[in-house]
């Protein structure tokens, strides 16, 4: 007779916890670890959709709209693709959408308005071609027979050397944000980039002669966050981000880094959450007014429209792929061919959530690179997913709590994830330059041009202009070659999903948002 399992036994079975080398206590520090250093989504991502900021009537609507989509889309990554993998609008897209309601974007204006609902309707658009490749089987494996999906076959026409690459780019990207996110480096208009100045540290005060707090404040907090949780680390101390973000932001309020006025509701961010609730399901609200409007293709071109959805699609795309791959190879959740476990259900998760959370009346919802960051904390499994759930969940509530934690010192664990994923660079062949220079490319051009789906694109582009060429000039030695018997006809390491991809990428890069 078996014997009947604890509930605890059950949710053990369920993710695969000591199964995958983890406990419960070490994915709940993950989960929450995850969460801090993404909480900063919540504030940020209204601030980028609506051009007036937190002056506009809707940003609370936004704000809402931000936590609804990160539930839900953390939601499936635990329950249904059972990854340490966490959800939100996405930084990057959100300023697309942003750009395109206030009138332009990048060097292109628009001569007609895009309301709100109508920008939402492209990003609904594009959630739904990303579901459709997700779910309709283009064929099947050769050795397991098993149907998969296109956006699966893109990934397996993916050059290896790239796939290796991604981790390390993402490492690098990763402890770019946070560098950036502690203001240790910062414009320079000659540099473009330049350290922090730590002499102002002896000037005996803490502000400029404008008011504003010197960098070197921000820096301290994230610098000391990042080494706290290196020395936790290397003494094996669990919860060693945790412990340091949190201590880092104790130390930020001499600092005036933080303050502790955010704990008391003073500000912009306020304890009374049922005014937001209010106003976010109210006539005038985000939710209700996509509904009230409509969803419809917003006026103009229809190029123009046909191409922004296809911006959307390649970066949530290839941003989701290459975070996906980035961290499931630091967190050992690869398989033999170095395809992340359940990548399909992940790629379902991602498409669900951008589908829903323009309907929630936010950008689209993705993959964040700051998942790295439980999985650094020793996260495996989709509990550590759910306890960030929580927490967002919560963050509707209690945002001035979450709000206190200054995104300096959840800075030095986003550095420190750039730490352990930089390990993956053994795996690059630096000495076939075929596969180094493609490699090196996508390393540097996601930290360069701070987008992972630019960094792939570039790689990707060299890949196969390199290889065609070496290939048409080995073919033409060999067609020249009399002694055909001792030589070895050149192959094109090419498939046909590469060439499209490639083709795609040529569209994202040459040909113009607006017509």
């Amino acid at each position: 007779m078996n014997e009947k399992k604890t509930f605890k036994e059950r949710l053990d079975q369920f993710w695969g916890i000591k199964a995958l080398g983890s406990s419960f206590k070490v994915e709940i520090i993950a989960g929450i670890a995850t969460f801090l250093a993404m909480a900063y989504i919540l504030v940020v991502n209204p601030n980028q959709i609506l051009y007036a900021g937190s002056a506009d009537p809707r940003w609370s609507s936004v704000f809402i709209a931000t936590a609804f989509g990160a539930v839900l889309g953390t939601l499936l990554m635990s329950l249904y693709a059972k990854m340490p993998l966490a959800q939100a609008p996405g930084m990057g897209l959100n300023s697309m959408l942003g750009g395109i309601i206030g009138g332009g974007i990048g060097l292109y204006t628009y001569s007609y308005t895009y309301s709100l609902s109508n920008a939402l309707f492209l990003v609904f658009i594009s959630g739904l071609l990303f579901l459709v490749l997700s779910i309709v089987p283009v064929g099947k494996e050769k050795i397991s027979g098993k149907w998969i999906t296109l956006r699966e076959k893109i990934f397996d026409g993916m050059p290896e050397c790239i796939r290796k690459a991604i981790p390390v780019g993402i490492g690098l990207f990763i402890a770019f944000i946070g560098l950036q996110n502690a203001k240790i480096v910062s414009a320079n208009q000659y540099t473009l980039v330049e350290f922090v100045d730590l002499t102002k540290i002896f000037s005996g005060s803490l502000h400029d002669a404008d008011g504003n707090l010197y960098n070197y404040t921000y820096a301290l907090v994230g610098l000391i966050s990042f080494l706290l949780i290196a020395i936790l680390s290397h003494f094996k101390v669990k919860g060693a981000v945790i412990f340091g973000v949190l201590i880092a932001t104790i130390i930020a309020i001499p600092f005036q880094v933080t303050n502790v006025d955010i704990l008391l509701g003073k500000g912009d961010v306020t304890w009374k959450f049922w005014e937001s609730f209010s106003a976010y399901f109210s006539n005038d609200g985000v939710f209700l007014s996509i509904f009230k409007d409509g969803y419809k293709m917003p006026s103009g071109s229809l190029m123009t429209n046909i191409m922004l959805v296809i911006t959307f699609c390649m970066i949530d795309m290839f941003d989701t792929m290459g975070t996906v791959v980035g961290c499931a190879t630091n967190a050992n959740l690869i398989d033999e061919n170095g395809k992340p476990y359940n990548y399909n259900k992940i790629m379902i998760s991602d498409s669900i959530a951008t589908v829903t959370g323009s309907i929630f009346g936010t950008s689209t919802v993705t993959t964040f690179v700051e998942s790295g960051t439980g999985i650094a904390a020793g996260g495996k499994t989709g509990f550590s997913s759910l306890v960030t759930t929580v927490l967002f969940a919560l963050s509707l509530f209690l945002l001035p709590l979450f709000a206190f934690i200054p995104s300096a010192a959840a800075a030095g664990a986003l550095i420190y994830v750039g730490v352990l994923m930089m390990g993956n660079v053994i795996h690059i062949d630096f000495k076939n330059i075929k596969a180094a220079v493609p490699s090196f490319l996508t390393v540097l051009m996601m930290v360069l041009t701070y987008s992972i789906t630019k960094g792939i694109g570039i790689g990707v582009i060299s890949y196969v202009l390199i290889n065609a060429v070496v290939y048409l000039v080995d073919l033409i030695k060999y067609a020249a070659n009399k002694d055909k018997e001792n030589l070895v006809k050149p192959k094109l390491d090419i498939s046909i999903i590469l060439i499209i991809v490639f083709v795609l990428f040529l569209v994202y890069f040459f040909v113009p948002t607006e017509f």
